[in-house]
Formats: structure tokens, C-alpha cells, sequence
């Protein structure tokens, strides 16, 4: 029977503050127009009726054993019937298989909850499909929020390349079975000690690994406070979203987890990014529009704010690319802290996946430790899914066009190089980087196709490029 507890609702609302109010994220815009010249607005926030449920008043145990995905299934359907409202997940380690949210629907984990997503891969196939752990489609008003965290198991999907691990950390991955394959450069979590497999081979069945919290076509969108961990792919991904606010979670997994993405923003709309601490195996905060001619089907990535983040390891602290097909535009990236990152401000794409950037605007950017290079434009990146030798990309249009990008007041401490580009005056052109200071210990500069920094392609004002 569902137990609706009104004064709990009501204390729960005003303590912990689950759903933030139009005007909480005014004061990271007041300044963003004088400060970059275009025009930003703070984006709605999701509204989420009174009710609040509790996970365990559905059947649900926290003793990380009992498989709990009907009991979440049914707490949300419960919520729906209400007109929305609030899930509560308590302390606990609460095993579930994929949930779906519905519309205005808050899923809000107190301190010292987990939410953990059963290494059981059948768990998570419907039709034949591989489910997200956490989805939502064409809904608007959904959160996640709270202090708790959201494991995806990952370690029981992904591939591990060998010369990526330590002896110890090969010898525990051998120790779960799996498949050894290519002379035993990589491992498999394939025919696994006392799991099923969900596909006829081990590479049919690594095409299958999903994300972690995947939102489609989704308006008026909160991710606060929680920790997102182990993904078996990308760990957020809004897609096509509008209205979003993402305000500090932390994003982590291994150094090198296969195709570990923290934050993915792909097509999406009004969106601030704001106090977010991510430490990943692959792109740390990450812009994508789409590649080729099916993206033009679809809006640019625009309006978006990214600030007061810091990013740890990753393979780019802020990235965008490799797709953008249908361009990017209208972006501000201020006040963010990238330190042990691989490359600092990273744009890659390469013919067949290019668009054009539009109103690109980064300051205040504050480097340590980046292992190649502190800025880097990249149009000849090409997508090597592990155990291929690459992708190959369709050549016919859709040009990289890096271009109307301005990059100021950046500090950098120990790159490898300062800045790199590799591509024509046609792929990257009108880049301006001004009151920079970097530090480099091998090269300040790697340039290919591009004859020298100047007026039209990347022109350098005040900018102490320094080798140690």
C-alpha cells in the first residue's frame, strides 16, 4: 500500500531544497555579457509536485543482494498516478537493473545511499536492446539529486587494454574469467565466473556496453550534488535537451576506463554546467552536435555556460567534437580549474564529422600537469572503437570548421606542448588566444598545415609561451 507521509514531504522540501527555483542560478550569468559580448540566460528549472515516496515502502531492500528494479519501477508508476513528486532512496546499497523516469519526477539519494546496477547483463536487455542504467525520453521537470552515489558496474562491461593496467589490476580482471584476445593485448568481460553473456561473441557483445544516465528530448532538466562513478560507457549524455542544469556532481571512474566520458552535452540547449568535479577515462566536459547528414536533422549545441568545474584526469578538460555536424554556438567556458588532464582545451573533429563553431568564449582557465597539449585543434581525428583498427570516416563534405573561437586568460603550468593544431586555414581560422601564459616542457608550439600563428588563422596577443 502506498504511504504518502505529508509532513515528511513537507520538512524534506524545506531542508534539502531537492528542486531548485527559477533565479537560484542568476548569479552565474550576471556577468557573462560583459565578460564574452554574447547573450546567456539562466535556464528553467524543473517543477516537481510535493509528494515524496520512499523506495522502501515499495518493497525495496538496501543490502546490496535483493534485485530491486520492479520496486522502483513501481514507486515511480505510484509517483506518476500523483502528478509527480519525490523519490527518496535512504542509506543503503540498493542493487536495481535500468530505471525510467517519468515526467516530474525527482530521484533524490540521501547521504550514504548507492544506487549499484547489477553486473547481471541480462538485467538489463528489453527487446533486445541494452537499456541505460538511468533514461528518460521526450519527458519534462525530472532531477536527480542528492548526496548519494550511482555506480554502473563498470568494471563488467568494458574492454581492458592491457598495456593500460598494471600486473595487479590484469591479474584481478583474469581473476573474474573473461576472454583474453589479440595475443593478450586485451580483455574481455566475456564468458565471466558465474554471469551470462548477452551476445554470441565478445565483440558483438562490447558494441552493446550503454551509459550510465542517458536523457533524450528531455525539457527542464536538474542533475545536483550526486556522484556518478564506474559508468559502463558515458556516465551523463542529455540529448537534445533543452533546460538543463547540471550543479556539482562529481564524475568519476578510472584513468582507463574504455570510452569513460564524464559529461556529454549532445545537441542540446540552454544549459549551465556549474561546480562539477570529473575525473575520467576518456573527455571530461564534452560538446557534441551530430556527424555527417543525418546530425542536420537536428538543432546546434547552443547557450551553454560552463563554469567554476574542475577536471582532473581526463582525456580533454573541455572538448568539443568529435562530431558537430550541426554546429556549436553561443558558449561561454569560464572560471574552470583542469589539472592532470591529457590535453587542456581540446577541438577535434575530421571530414565526414565537422561543422562550424560559432561564438566560442573561454577565460580564466587555470592548468597543472596536462601530459601533451595545454590548447589543441585537431581535424584529423579518427574514432578507433578498441579491438578495430579505426573507423573510417565518410569523406564527402562536412568539414571541421573551427573558427570565431577567442580563448583568454589562460595559465598553464607543465604541457608537454603549449599549443598544437594540425589542419588548413579552411578547417581552423579566426581563433584569437590573448593573455595566456603557458609553461611547456618539450615544445611551446606543433603546427601541421598551418604555416605559422597570424591574422586569419590563430593569432596570439600577449601570449608568453615559456619552455623550460
Amino acid at each position: 500500500m502506498l504511504k504518502i507521509n505529508k509532513l515528511l514531504g513537507t520538512l524534506y522540501l524545506m531542508l534539502a531544497a531537492a528542486t531548485a527555483t527559477a533565479g537560484d542560478y542568476a548569479k552565474y550569468y550576471n556577468d557573462v555579457t560583459a565578460r564574452t559580448g554574447i547573450s546567456l540566460a539562466e535556464p528553467a528549472t524543473p517543477q516537481i509536485p510535493d509528494n515524496t515516496v520512499n523506495i522502501a515502502d515499495f518493497g525495496a531492500a538496501p543490502d546490496g543482494i535483493t534485485l530491486n528494479t520492479e520496486a522502483f519501477a513501481s514507486a515511480i508508476k505510484a509517483l506518476a498516478k500523483l502528478g509527480g513528486g519525490h523519490l527518496i532512496i535512504p542509506a543503503g546499497i540498493w542493487l536495481t537493473g535500468p530505471i525510467e523516469l517519468k515526467d516530474r519526477i525527482d530521484l533524490h539519494l540521501e547521504r550514504n545511499a548507492i544506487l549499484l546496477f547489477t553486473p547481471d547483463k541480462t538485467a538489463h536487455l528489453k527487446d533486445g536492446k541494452v537499456l541505460p542504467c538511468i533514461s528518460a525520453s521526450k519527458r519534462t521537470d525530472i532531477s536527480i539529486t542528492g548526496e548519494g552515489i550511482i555506480d554502473g558496474n563498470g568494471e563488467w562491461w568494458r574492454a581492458v587494454k592491457r598495456g593500460k593496467v598494471s600486473d595487479v589490476e590484469w591479474k584481478d580482471f583474469k581473476r573474474m574469467g573473461g576472454t583474453e584476445a589479440d595475443g593478450g593485448t586485451l580483455w574481455y568481460p566475456f564468458d565471466l565466473d558465474g554471469q551470462p553473456n548477452i551476445a554470441p561473441d565478445y565483440k558483438t557483445q562490447e558494441k552493446m556496453r550503454m551509459h550510465m544516465i542517458r536523457l533524450t528530448d528531455c525539457e527542464r532538466v536538474l542533475i545536483k550534488g550526486v556522484t556518478l562513478q564506474n559508468s559502463p560507457k558515458f556516465h551523463l549524455i542529455p540529448t537534445r535537451c533543452k533546460h538543463v542544469i547540471i550543479d556539482g556532481i562529481t564524475v568519476r571512474c578510472p584513468w582507463n576506463a574504455q570510452n569513460g566520458d564524464g559529461i556529454d552535452l549532445s545537441y542540446c540547449q540552454d544549459v549551465l554546467v556549474a561546480n562539477c568535479m570529473v575525473d575520467v577515462g576518456d573527455d571530461g566536459i564534452c560538446l557534441k552536435a551530430g556527424g555527417g547528414p543525418a546530425a542536420l536533422k537536428y538543432p546546434p549545441v547552443a547557450r551553454v555556460l560552463i563554469r567554476n568545474n574542475t577536471v582532473f584526469h581526463a582525456h580533454g578538460g573541455f572538448v568539443i567534437g568529435s562530431e558537430f555536424s550541426a554546429g556549436i554556438e553561443d558558449i561561454a567556458v569560464l572560471d574552470n580549474t583542469f589539472s592532470g588532464t591529457d590535453t587542456g582545451l581540446r577541438f577535434k573533429s575530421a571530414p565526414g564529422r565537422g561543422g562550424k563553431t560559432t561564438r566560442i568564449r573561454i577565460s580564466n582557465i587555470y592548468m597543472s600537469d596536462i601530459r601533451d597539449q595545454a590548447i589543441v585543434f585537431e581535424t584529423t581525428y579518427q574514432d578507433v572503437p578498441v579491438g578495430t583498427s579505426g573507423k573510417k570516416d565518410n569523406v564527402d563534405g562536412f568539414i571541421p570548421e573551427f573558427t570565431d573561437i577567442q580563448i583568454s586568460n589562460v595559465t598553464c603550468r607543465d604541457a608537454r606542448i603549449g599549443i598544437a593544431a594540425k589542419g588548413t586555414a579552411q578547417m581552423i581560422h579566426d581563433i584569437s588566444i590573448s593573455d595566456c601564459t603557458i609553461f611547456c616542457t618539450e615544445k611551446i608550439a606543433e603546427l601541421s598545415g598551418i604555416e605559422a600563428f597570424g591574422e586569419g588563422t590563430i593569432k596570439l596577443t600577449n601570449v608568453n609561451l615559456n619552455k623550460n
